[in-house]
């Protein structure tokens, strides 16, 4: 993740939780079992994934 500046993951982490929040919203109203709810409870545990990744390299940054 060299290539991206500290703000540009700081704006990614952002837009991840937010992101995040509106899927965590919309669970609920999502039949569990249906083809929606697996795809969205996959997605969110994808984006949970790339926040940690990004907060690690964040973390790593010297300022």
């Amino acid at each position: 993740m060299k290539d991206f500046t500290k703000n540009e993951l700081e704006e990614a982490l952002r837009a991840i939780a937010s992101t995040i929040g509106k899927c965590e919203k919309v669970q609920p109203k999502l039949k569990e079992g249906t083809s929606q709810h697996t795809l969205l409870i996959r997605r969110v545990k994808a984006l949970r994934i790339a926040a940690a990744l990004i907060e690690r390299e964040l973390a790593g940054h010297k300022v």
